[in-house]
């Protein structure tokens, strides 16, 4: 479910009516994502998405991801573009919320994930690095090393019940990360989040790259580790090397990884493991039964994290 805020007629028409997107014909609510409530907005110009920010979303952090969607858009990269009403403000107020229009973007995520899925997400993610080097604004990452202790204390008392030794576990690999995390690895603006379900696919092709609302400024070894954790294993935790391969091969023929990112990766992806399984961790002893927000298991990102905790090398990743 993500419609936590319904929008009537009157006050559509009236919001519509600032853009120049012609006549509102339909306005359907978007049953997938769990943080806004979106829209299919269709108008007499064509197709469009009206997300109104709901309560989990910084409406100070706003501005950055409507400025980095526009600013990625114009470098080229497939992602939703920001529509700008009259007065050239894209951020407005519906129904007490922050709301915004952006374009629609054609295609479809998928669900089985192949090898030639994985090389066109490693393109795409190399291009959105090298897109964001010249965007001014930045917004730090929140769900970090810094982030995690504390995320972690949250949970620590009612870990147990999810798994036996999992908080003591969880804290012996957090020291590990907190010894070893780099901060001299080349950084810039990252998605953070580019779940197959945030990846549009036509034909075999990427067309498109969605909910940038974990974007930030971040090293780009940890995006990588957060794409290796959510496209490279299967639906029995096994890790698919092939997939690994072909995702960090086509990254580094747009832009290189360097030595002492090469050897962080299992670091990186590590980590990446440990802030979703922490998040979800949470969300799993805390969301009251009947939520709108659906909770995640964590124990696959557990079965993730050990297995990255045990790579040796690039070459476990299948780069020579």
């Amino acid at each position: 479910m993500a419609v936590y805020t319904e929008v009537g007629d009157g006050e559509l028409i009236e919001f519509a009516a600032e853009y120049d997107i012609g006549e509102v014909l339909s306005c359907k609510g978007i049953a997938e994502g769990i943080e806004n409530s979106n829209f299919a907005l269709t108008t007499s110009h064509g197709s469009y998405i009206l997300t109104l920010y709901e309560k989990r979303v910084n409406p100070d952090d706003l501005p950055f991801f409507l400025g980095l969607l526009d600013h990625l858009a114009v470098a080229g990269i497939p992602c939703p573009t920001p529509v700008h009403g009259r007065d050239g403000r894209a951020l407005r107020q519906l129904c007490g919320r922050p709301a915004a229009i952006v374009t629609f973007l054609a295609g479809m995520w998928p669900r089985r994930i192949t090898p030639d899925h994985t090389a066109e997400v490693g393109r795409a993610l190399a291009e959105l690095h090298l897109a964001g080097g010249e965007f001014t604004m930045a917004r730090p990452n929140d769900l970090s090393l810094a982030g995690w202790r504390p995320l972690l204390a949250r949970s620590d008392s009612r870990a147990d019940e999810v798994a036996k030794g999992l908080a003591a576990e969880l804290s012996a690999e957090l020291d590990v990360l907190e010894k070893n995390w780099p901060e001299n690895l080349p950084s810039g603006i990252i998605h953070g989040d580019l779940f197959p379900d945030n990846v549009f696919f036509q034909g075999g092709r990427l067309t498109g790259l969605i909910d940038f609302y974990f974007a930030c400024n971040d090293m780009f070894a940890y995006d990588l580790g957060v794409c290796l954790n959510a496209w490279c294993f299967e639906p029995d935790l096994s890790f698919n090397i092939t997939k690994a391969r072909r995702l960090l091969t086509a990254y580094r023929k747009v832009r290189d990884l360097s030595v002492g990112e090469l050897d962080a990766l299992p670091l990186m992806a590590c980590g990446a493991a440990m802030r979703f399984l922490l998040t979800r961790l949470y969300d799993w002893l805390n969301t009251p039964a009947g939520a709108m927000v659906t909770r995640k298991d964590p124990l696959p990102y557990l079965a993730r994290l050990r297995f990255h905790a045990g790579v040796n090398g690039p070459a476990d990743y299948g780069l020579g």
